[in-house]
């Protein structure tokens, strides 16, 4: 069995935020056949269904953001799962709005969310970061996050959510590096990790160039008489001392 939970805020007003991306994700996921409405239980709304034969419970924490642990430890412990069978999905500033990665531990980044999460499940949980973006300064992050999606990041925001969905097969056996490349596909994300081009074959190195000393030494002129009048006088002249 897998745990996604989408992080986000409960109630009609954060309904739109960016900070709420994670309930969007999960809720095209529930869109799929085979998963039922949502209901209550862990303190969240859970929606069970089945993906290539693995049984998936769809989490929405209605604990508010900064207690999402709480639902989700719950439910692990319930289960009787570990860490490596949770996926968390939640908004990431440090990702331009659109593009996607995938990783296993790691830091909070300053996500409440996340904190809340490690404190509770541990940290060896899969966290599928979505980007919103950065407003630019430190001061504008808390309207930014609990902004609503413009009207112009729809096209990218539905998108990204549609591919996310359409692939969840991939999350579900663990194939992180196809996820990543179908979503980058989708997206045209050329950045994502799983999608980089392999690098060019490096250029033979150029010979090293000669010395002033070598090329003068490999440039020498025709070589000197052996024998004959010319010969003797050069002789009597660099012969060595003696002769």
């Amino acid at each position: 069995m897998i745990i996604i939970a989408g992080l986000g805020n409960p109630g009609s007003q954060y309904r739109g935020n960016r900070h709420n991306i994670g309930f969007m994700a999960v809720d095209a996921i529930q869109r799929l056949p085979g998963f039922g409405s949502w209901s209550k239980k862990f303190k969240a709304e859970i929606s069970e269904g089945e993906i290539n034969g693995e049984k998936v419970l769809l989490m929405k924490p209605q604990t508010f953001m900064n207690l999402s642990g709480e639902a989700v430890g719950e439910a692990m412990r319930f289960y009787k799962l570990g860490p490596q069978n949770i996926v968390a999905i939640y908004d990431e500033l440090d990702l331009p709005p659109g593009k996607a990665r995938i990783k296993t531990g790691g830091g909070h980044g300053g996500h409440n969310g996340v904190k809340s999460l490690d404190a509770h499940c541990g940290k060896d949980y899969r966290r599928l970061r979505l980007g919103i973006g950065h407003p630019g300064a430190k001061e504008l992050v808390h309207n930014h996050v609990l902004g609503d999606f413009a009207k112009s990041d729809q096209p990218w925001l539905e998108t990204l959510l549609d591919a996310i969905a359409a692939n969840i097969g991939h999350l579900v056996k663990g194939e992180d590096s196809q996820l990543m490349n179908k979503i980058a596909l989708a997206t045209g994300d050329q950045s994502a990790d799983a999608t980089t081009k392999p690098a060019k074959a490096p250029k033979p190195p150029k010979p090293a160039s000669q010395s002033h000393i070598h090329q003068a030494r490999s440039n020498r002129g025709p070589a000197l008489p052996a024998s004959g009048p010319m010969a003797d006088m050069l002789k009597k002249m660099f012969g060595p001392k003696g002769e």
